[in-house]
Parts: structure tokens; sequence; C-alpha cells
């Protein structure tokens, strides 16, 4: 019996020893299986991380791509905008209004071209002794005007000055007389000269209307004066250093100005870049070529210390002059405004959008004002919400790049958006300035700038007397004329605020 039971034992002992080996057997067979799925997750991991890895790359160029092409159109904007672009950038109208004058009630004055006061000569136009037709006789029945307004035959005015020279028997000094209509005191070979009008008038072409030395040489030569281009050249630098004292002063009439409205443009002084800037006050404007776009090159004309109102853009080193109060251009921001809404994808257009009614309500009030609907205290309350309605949108959140800037740009114009609404006679935008330079750009597309920082100077001191005589309505050959005749320089008697 004992040696059966011992059997039966070790027949279940090693039964156990079976099972357990056949268990073992199958977790070493289900853990080689986890591994190959571990082995196979792990590549899949490496895989899926080298896939990150480049959709990461993919990402990132895209982003970019996008940052660049976003930079391309900002900047292709601001080409669109200079006021060196072409004369029609839009689309043409689909149903434009029809050309030329209206008909009825409308159709205004006629623009024909009204008889002169004087006539200098005239000229019986008789009729023939017989009809040209028949051969018969012709009766006479009325006579009946022409009128002609032409120039005259270019005959130059040709003057000899003989001018007495002498000497004082007392002391030996020289004596050289001159007479009121001469513009210089130069004898011998340097005796022959243009006369003031002369050079006046190339003056007016040359930095008036941008017309080159050798059109305008050409030009003189078909009035009967002969004059080299460098001699044009001449001229006008000489008619540039009597008009010196006269541009200090227009200088000084910009800083006295309540008002002034500055800007600044791209230019060019011998191939290399410059900058021509503007200033506009109480009907006076001052050029000035400057080699920065900076603070330090506006206080050159404005100084440190102005006080008044500056009607100016962005552009961040205005913010300098810490004694003046300031407008920022409404105009510049509404067009940014208007950009960001045509670029915005959902909701991305209700910062610029929420920002565009502000402004606009601004420029209703503004128009309301001029008309007599609203009184400066209502319009001084109505500035005090627009400006709390600015603080609430600044002071909001958004994750789109482009309304954050615009964002932080109100935030730092904040003080200066409604002061056209508070401070009489000050406009919404610097339309003032812009409307300055716009000549000088269209005389820059002409003949490009100046070649040496002579001529630059040249330039602005003309240019500044031309355009503020013709602010005021004056005749700017006429005034420039009257400078060249003077024994020496003098200050032009324009109205010039501070005189």
């Amino acid at each position: 019996m004992s040696t059966v039971a011992v059997s039966s034992g070790a027949v279940r002992d090693l039964a156990g020893r079976a099972a357990l080996q056949g268990r073992i057997a199958g977790l070493e067979d289900e853990n080689a299986a986890l591994r190959e799925e571990q082995q196979r997750l792990e590549d899949e991991r490496e895989r899926l991380r080298g896939e990150n890895g480049r959709l990461r790359a993919e990402g990132e160029r895209l982003r970019e791509t996008n940052e660049r092409l976003r930079a391309e159109v900002e900047a292709l904007r601001r080409a669109g905008k200079r006021q060196a672009a072409p004369f029609s950038r839009d689309d043409p109208k689909p149903d434009p209004k029809r050309a030329g004058r209206k008909s009825g009630a409308a159709h205004g004055r006629h623009a024909h071209r009204q008889p002169p006061e004087q006539v200098d000569r005239v000229v019986a136009v008789g009729l023939p002794g017989y009809c040209p037709g028949c051969g018969g006789e012709l009766v006479a029945e009325r006579v009946a005007p022409q009128h002609v307004e032409d120039l005259p035959e270019p005959r130059p005015l040709r003057i000899r000055y003989e001018v007495h020279v002498g000497r004082c028997r007392s002391c030996g000094l020289r004596v050289q007389p001159r007479h009121p209509a001469q513009t210089s005191d130069a004898l011998g070979a340097a005796g022959a000269q243009l006369g003031p009008r002369a050079v006046a008038l190339a003056a007016w072409l040359s930095k008036g209307l941008g017309v080159p030395a050798a059109k305008i040489a050409r030009l003189l030569g078909q009035l009967g004066l002969g004059v080299t281009p460098g001699g044009v050249t001449g001229a006008v630098a000489r008619a540039a250093r009597r008009a010196q004292p006269t541009y200090q002063s227009l200088t000084a009439g910009v800083r006295a100005s309540p008002v002034v409205a500055p800007d600044e443009t791209g230019w060019r002084v011998g191939g290399v870049k410059a900058w021509l800037w503007a200033f506009v006050g109480d009907q006076v404007t001052v050029y000035r070529v400057a080699g920065g776009r900076g603070y330090q090159d506006a206080t050159q004309v404005l100084g440190e210390d102005y006080a008044g109102v500056l009607e100016r853009d962005g552009w961040a080193p205005y913010r300098r002059f810490a004694h003046a109060r300031h407008q920022s251009c409404l105009a510049h921001l509404l067009r940014r405004c208007r950009e960001l809404v045509a670029d915005a994808d959902r909701g991305q257009a209700r910062t610029p959008h929420a920002m565009r009614r502000i402004l606009e309500h601004a420029l209703t009030l503004r128009d309301a004002h001029h008309a007599g609907a609203v009184d400066a205290i209502t319009l001084a309350a109505a500035a005090d919400r627009l400006g709390a309605q600015v603080d609430k949108l600044v002071a909001g959140a958004t994750r789109y790049p482009p309304n954050r800037r615009l964002l932080n740009h109100l935030a730092n114009e904040r003080e200066h958006l409604f002061t056209f609404l508070r401070v009489p006679g000050v406009q919404a935008t610097n339309w003032r300035a812009e409307q300055a330079i716009r000549p000088a750009v269209v005389t820059r597309k002409t003949w490009g700038g100046n070649r040496t920082w002579t001529g630059a100077d040249t330039w602005q001191v003309l240019s500044s007397v031309l355009r503020t005589a013709t602010q005021q309505g004056r005749d700017p050959v006429e005034l420039l004329a009257r400078l060249l005749q003077a024994p020496t320089p003098i200050v032009v008697d324009l109205a010039i605020p501070g005189r």
C-alpha cells in the first residue's frame, strides 16, 4: 500500500510540475509576444516621433512662409500708399459717371474763354469784293468780334548799366553805385548776367515745377536768352543764397505756428538715401532735406520745446515732443483697420471693426460740430466717452498678432486720438503735410533728388519760399525777382507767424 501511495504522489508531483512547466512555457510565449508588441510600439513611437518632428518642421516652415508673405503684403500695401505710386490704383468702376458737364440747370457757367478786358490791337477783316459762290455783290450785315490772346514774339530786354566808378580824393575810398534794378555789383568778365526775372523764372521752373536745368536752358533759348545748363544751375544757386534769410524766417514762423503738420518721405542726395521733411504751419511751409528720420532731425525745424499741436502720423519720434499736444492721423488708423478687416478670418475682424466704428463716430461728431448741431462742451464730453471706449478695447485680450499690434499702437496713441474734438482749428489727419510733400515727390520722380548737399540746401530753401508764396496767393517769380534785386539779402514780405 505504501509503495502504491508513493507512486501516486510522485505521479501527482510530475503532473503538477508538467502543468507548471506548461504554464511557464505559455507565460514565456506570452512574454515574447509582449516583447514583440513592445518593440513594435517602440518602433511606432519612434516613427511617430520622427513624423512629429517632420510636422513641427513643416509647421515652422509654413509659419515662416506665412510671416514672409504677410511682410510682402504689408510692403506692397506701403508701396501702394506712396505718393509716387501711379495715379490710379483701383479697378475701374463698373458704372462710372458720364464725362462732361451736366445738362439742364446743373450745367453751370459756360467754360469758354472770356473776351479780354483790354485789347492791344484791332484788325479789320473786311468782306471780299464779290461772293465766292456765285460772284454776286455782297451786302454787309454786321461786324462780329473774335478775340485772340497770344504771346508776343520773344524779344529779350537787353540793358547796359554804365556804372560810374569813382574814388574819394580825401580817403581814397573806391565808390561804385548800384541801380535798384541791378542784381549784382560784378564787373569785368562777370559783368554779363541774366536779369532778375530770368533767374526767378529759372528757379521757379527748377524747384517749383521740377524742370531739369538743360530743359530750362532750352526754354530760355526760345525766349532769346542764351544760357547753358551749368549757367542755369549757378543762377538758381545764387537765388537760393539770396533767399536764405527768408528761409530762416519761415523756419521761425513754423515754430511760432499754433498747429503744425509734419511728414517725411524718402529722398536721395548723391544717390545715397536721405529724407525729405515737410512742416506746414500757419500759411507757411518749410522743407528740409536730412540724412535721417529721427527726433533730432525734426527738432532742426520745430525745436525741442515746440508747444503747439502736431498733426502727425504714428511715427514714434514725434511722440518725443513732450511740450506739444498731438493729433494722431485718423486716416492712417482707418486704413489700417480696413486692411485688418479685409485679411481677417472668423472672429479676427471684431477688434478692427470696433475701432473703425469709434473713429468714424468721432469724425461724424466733428462734422456735426462744424454744421452747428453740436456745441464745444458736448463735443469734449463725447471725446471723453470715445476715449473710454478705446481704453476698454485696448484692455481686451486677443491672440491674433495683427490685432495685438493694433491695440499696442492705440495704447501709445491713446491721448492723441481726439485732440481735434477738444482744440479748435486742429485737423483729424495730417493731410496738409501730405499735400505739401506730394509736389516734391512728383519732382523726385523726374530728376531724382540732389547730387550734392549744397544742391539739397538750394532745393529746400527755394522750394520752401515758392510753396509759401503759392499758399499765400503771391506770384513766386515776382517775389524771387524782388529778392534778387535787393542790395543785401532780405526777408521777403510774406505773412510769417511771429513777425
